[in-house]
């Protein structure tokens, strides 16, 4: 059993937890994921690491809610339990791996979008505790609505927020914040990491490809029982069948068929388009565990 020990509303509908865990928060990297399930009958559920603390064993998450299971879970309460927390489950982010000397000469930007934050958090943490001060453009609705502020300042270089409405920040999408940054404010960038809903992925892609910008994408979106059996996270890169939770979650975005993954996703906010991808995935020897919001 897994114990709650922290939890906070950061926006409506968006809760952190901090959940004791010391195995994983041992083994824990940025870019890494958990699988949490509440009880027995509970769905599997799989969320981006947020933080760890190897010191006070323990793990952060934060989720939103959008069906049955993450509304179980919001009423969850400090001192309750998660009976699985499996992980830390696929690849760290590559920058873990590389050389330190190199990766501090190079200049990074971080866009978040939404809850995205979240899995953006704790790599520029990480890059932060090596000497790297990243930049980060979180992208979010409203002043409202935006999570993570004050510890993303902490660690970041230099923090820009794009809200949709104005009130807060720069107005507009992150994309036109990222070519205000280039254009106007003259700023040069090695690498953009970006993290969030899969239109904006695909249209920061579609941007830093002009500008010739090496793109990292979490596709962690796409997964659904997060052990790459069910396919639903099966995605084309670079013209090849990839697996986001277990090959992933990120991958070279200039090489992603967006298109298809939309796709894919979308037929999976169905009930009709499910059945069509059980089918399909049935017949190419694939099972299925989740169902579409939160029933096995």
């Amino acid at each position: 059993m897994y114990k709650i020990l922290n939890k906070r509303l950061l926006a409506p509908n968006i809760y952190l937890m901090d959940i004791e865990a010391p195995r994983v928060a041992k083994s824990a990297k940025p870019g890494q994921f958990v699988i949490v399930r509440m009880d027995e009958r509970g769905e599997r559920i799989p969320l981006t690491i947020c933080d760890y603390d190897k010191d006070k064993k323990s793990v952060t998450i934060v989720f939103q809610v959008v069906g049955s299971s993450t509304k179980r879970m919001a009423a969850l309460e400090v001192g309750e339990h998660f009976m699985d927390f499996v992980g830390p489950l696929g690849q760290p982010s590559e920058l873990v791996d590389e050389d330190l000397e190199e990766l501090r000469k190079k200049k990074i930007i971080f866009i978040a979008g939404g809850v995205g934050a979240a899995p953006v958090y704790p790599q520029v943490k990480w890059l932060n505790s090596v000497g790297v001060k990243a930049d980060v453009i979180v992208g979010t609705k409203s002043r409202g609505t935006l999570i993570l502020e004050e510890e993303m300042k902490e660690v970041a270089g230099n923090m820009y927020v794009a809200t949709d409405d104005g009130s807060y920040g720069f107005k507009g999408l992150v994309t036109d914040l990222l070519k205000k940054l280039i254009d106007e404010e003259k700023k040069e960038y090695d690498l953009v990491v970006a993290i969030g809903p899969m239109i904006m992925m695909k249209f920061v892609t579609k941007l830093t490809k002009e500008y010739g910008l090496k793109t990292i994408v979490s596709l962690n979106t796409l997964m659904v029982d997060g052990t790459g059996m069910c396919g639903a996270c099966r995605v084309t890169v670079a013209g090849k069948t990839r697996f986001a939770c277990v090959e992933g979650p990120e991958f070279d975005g200039h090489e992603v068929d967006f298109e298809e993954a939309m796709r894919r996703q979308g037929m999976y906010k169905m009930e009709e388009g499910k059945k069509i991808l059980e089918d399909q995935e049935k017949a190419e020897g694939h099972k299925c565990f989740v169902g579409l919001d939160g029933e096995e």
